[in-house]
């Protein structure tokens, strides 16, 4: 049993290794996979998303003055993990250095970029020139780290908490957990998280340790600040914040598992919890013993 569980654990392993040179039926896999997993997604959307609402000629829209620009930090990294997941997933088939970048890390920005089409459509919402500019801006950083580092030196994350404001507006800022994790920026923090190591490789810095900058921000009920709301009248003042917090770099544990590896890679797109400093405008500095 011993001998068994330990040739299926290696077969596991070698799955998940990528192959040194270009595997045909892997890269195969890879591209079918992908253009079925968008082509679901995005047929999906439109059925479920945006059915109930009128349809229009395709337009533009300006919403930069929303939601405090969370939005467009979600397209930012959006798009520079899909393009990440889809480098590393050409990476595994063994294609060449070049095909990753044009072919993988650019997954992200095509595809945010065709959901963008489909608000063009929708009466209810517009294409957003900003979100194309962030989707663009989120590919351009893992694509400039690897021309330039050879690695991802600058990671986005995430994190998020649940707050009070989602109840205040579901329909925006959803009703379920699920909804509330895409829905509610107020919930939501993005990072750059910054690996010290990367920067001064002769010092004895762990390869692990990273500094995290975070952004967010609060008291929003919809994109619009005009909106009534019956418990709170016009839509409360919102606020920016400003955080400073230590991060893991679980790209830099030193593994030898390629399953754990590609674990890891799936995590590292979460800040984890962390002793965090907060500022704002109105408050000035705050210190969380662990925010998430």
């Amino acid at each position: 049993m011993g001998f068994q569980s330990a040739e299926a654990q290696n077969k596991i392993d070698n799955f998940f290794k990528p192959s040194d040179t270009l595997n045909k039926k892997r890269q195969n896999t890879v591209i079918i996979t992908e253009v079925a997993l968008a082509s679901a997604t995005l047929i999906g959307l439109n059925q479920i998303w945006y059915a109930d609402y009128p349809r229009s000629n395709f337009h533009f829209i300006n919403d930069n003055d929303e939601w405090l620009q969370m939005d467009k930090v979600g397209h930012f990294y959006s798009a520079y993990q899909l393009g990440r997941f889809g480098a590393e997933a050409l990476n595994w088939s063994g294609a060449s250095k070049k095909h990753q970048l044009i072919y993988g890390a650019g997954i992200g920005f095509a595809f945010l970029t065709a959901v963008e089409v489909l608000d063009g459509y929708s009466a209810e919402w517009g294409a957003s020139p900003a979100d194309i500019f962030a989707n663009a801006t989120g590919t351009a950083l893992y694509v400039s780290q690897e021309l330039l580092w050879k690695e991802q030196r600058i990671k986005p994350k995430f994190s998020f908490h649940t707050t009070r404001y989602a109840n205040q507006n579901p329909d925006k800022l959803g009703k379920s957990l699920n909804e509330q994790i895409l829905k509610d920026y107020n919930g939501q923090t993005y990072w750059l998280s910054v690996n010290l190591h990367s920067f001064a490789k002769e010092t004895k810095i762990p390869k692990w340790l990273n500094v995290a900058f975070g952004y967010g921000g609060e008291s929003m009920l919809s994109g619009n600040h005009n909106t009534e709301f019956p418990d709170f009248g016009q839509n409360p003042d919102n606020f920016r914040q400003i955080y400073l917090s230590f991060d893991l770099d679980l790209a830099k544990i030193n593994i030898k598992s390629h399953f754990f590896k590609t674990l890891f890679s799936v995590l590292n797109t979460i800040k984890i919890p962390a002793p965090t400093l907060e500022y704002t405008a109105n408050k000035g500095f705050k210190g969380y013993l662990i925010y998430f």
